[in-house]
């Protein structure tokens, strides 16, 4: 089984709990205007890898990753483009006692007979979601990555009903996703999920910049400067005071 990979990060600290290896696979359907890893965003190139030639290289980092309470984390991209490889990969990883996580927006998700049988499958083998919830509203959500949220929103539920632990991520950016009434609404939305153990506000940056101007690729936020602490301290309360998070 073969994956379409762009990198790896042998020792990643932000994307699940304790210390990961990160893979980021290549390919995504949305494009979200901060996105930091535009050139992940074609689907079908990358480097194709093995689930073994993974493995190998994982097991390597296995002492440190399990002495920290970490695992792997297969990011992107979008996963999820991919389920058939992360069945495989995850499949091996349980074999060892690895913690796995997917870091995911959801936007693939589908009601396809065949997405749903595959997702179920693999979510036997998954521990952890990372949700990243652009945009609450949907007009602002399309402006935002180019497309609806609306099957985002039901990937969340679909997690919530099948009792699959989540971290949600939101992306503080000023001027695009901070306004007060929209913080609500995605507050209300979390409390409404049974499965929650989480809530990360991740603050806008700047460092994916050069990789739009690399690919030709006119950046329109680069005009916004990432918010403050103040600013981001205020969107996880807003975010996080109605809901009740799973130990």
């Amino acid at each position: 089984m073969m994956g379409n990979i762009h990198s790896i990060e042998t020792l990643g600290t932000v994307d699940g709990p304790g210390i990961r290896y990160v893979v980021f696979t290549q390919g995504c359907l949305l494009r979200c205007q901060f996105c930091h890893n535009a050139d992940t965003w074609e689907i079908g190139t990358g480097k194709q890898m093995s689930v073994s030639e993974i493995m190998n290289d994982l097991t390597s980092y296995l002492p440190f990753l399990q002495a920290s309470g970490g695992g792997i984390t297969v990011s992107g991209g979008e996963p999820l483009l991919q389920i058939p490889f992360l069945i495989e990969l995850f499949k091996e990883c349980k074999k060892k006692g690895i913690h796995t996580a997917i870091d995911s927006s959801g936007g693939c998700y589908s009601n396809a007979k065949l997405f749903q049988e595959q997702l179920t499958e693999l979510m036997q083998y998954t521990d952890l979601i990372l949700l990243d919830l652009k945009h609450i509203d949907r007009k602002k959500h399309i402006q935002l990555t180019g497309l609806p949220n609306d099957h985002i929103l039901e990937f969340a539920k679909y997690l919530s009903d099948h009792q699959v632990p989540i971290w949600i991520r939101h992306v503080l950016v000023p001027s695009r996703t901070d306004d007060m009434e929209d913080l609500e609404n995605m507050g209300e939305f979390i409390s409404t999920l049974k499965n929650v153990k989480k809530i990360e506000v991740l603050p806008y940056h700047k460092l994916g910049v050069y990789k739009w101007e690399a690919l030709g690729l006119e950046y329109a936020l680069k005009d916004i400067e990432p918010p403050s602490d103040a600013q981001v301290a205020n969107a996880l309360h807003m975010l996080s005071k109605k809901c009740q998070f799973t130990s």
